[in-house]
């Protein structure tokens, strides 16, 4: 039987009288991979915001795994406990080499400096070339962050991210800016780490969403407007009224 590692409960908030969230509830389990789609303003962000300390919620519950209560802590204290955040933009060290990046990523506390100047034993090693087949970056471990293509980086950030070995992933338009091929191997990877993490998606390409979703939550105006499978909230009425039938017209999401 899954077990809860996020809930999200009554959740609002409200930014100089704009209500961003408004009574949100969320349910993730241990090991789920959940994508998040909506309009732009629908909340996701703010959500993601939340969730991570960014943002306090004005009012509402936001607990990790066992009643570890998230609005009393800050960003560096959510990140220790294993929640990862990887935003749109792929954030690296451009001028260190993949395998530099990993070593600086590894869970627990250390500057460039102090990294790069230490000694790395034989279990750091195992955990990087781990990572490197993992995100699929083996071959490329002695290249500068800086030539790899844009959706390498992508996945050298997802693997920057494992490497502090979270819990829970958030993973922010993951396939923007990518390739075709390079999209279809991102959604392998998210995949794969399903189980193994918890991972929540937010995304806007519905054919990406399609190959990596079990289950998709709709966000509208801050609150959840549906829930279920790719087919089930591409039938909704009320979504296809509020955010697909948008889309379809052309218009981005």
């Amino acid at each position: 039987m899954a077990h809860l590692i996020l809930k999200l409960e009554g959740v609002n908030k409200s930014f100089d009288g704009y209500k961003a969230i408004t009574d949100l509830n969320f349910y993730l389990d241990e090991g789920e991979l959940r994508v998040i789609i909506g309009p732009n303003g629908a909340g996701k962000s703010t959500m993601m915001d939340i969730i991570t300390g960014r943002t306090r919620p004005d009012s509402g519950a936001v607990e990790f795994g066992r009643d570890i209560d998230l609005t009393r802590l800050n960003e560096y204290q959510i990140n220790r406990l294993g929640i990862g955040r990887k935003f749109q933009t792929p954030s690296v060290y451009t001028e260190h080499t993949v395998f530099e990046n990993l070593w600086l990523s590894l869970e627990g506390p250390r500057s460039v400096w102090s990294t790069l100047f230490s000694r790395l034993n034989s279990s750091q090693r195992d955990r990087i070339e781990e990572i490197l087949k993992t995100v699929g970056l083996n071959g490329k471990s002695s290249w500068n962050a800086g030539a790899l293509s844009h959706g390498q980086k992508q996945w050298l950030e997802i693997g920057m991210l494992l490497a502090q070995n979270p819990k829970v992933l958030l993973v922010d338009e993951p396939a923007a800016g990518m390739t075709d091929e390079e999209t279809a191997k991102t959604g392998e990877l998210l995949v794969s780490l399903a189980g193994r993490h918890s991972v929540v998606v937010i995304e806007h390409d519905m054919v990406f969403v399609r190959q990596i979703a079990r289950k998709v939550t709709v966000l509208h105006q801050g609150h959840v407007l549906c829930e279920g499978t790719v087919d089930d909230v591409q039938n909704n009425e009320r979504v296809i009224e509020v955010y697909l039938g948008r889309k379809k017209r052309g218009e981005h999401a």
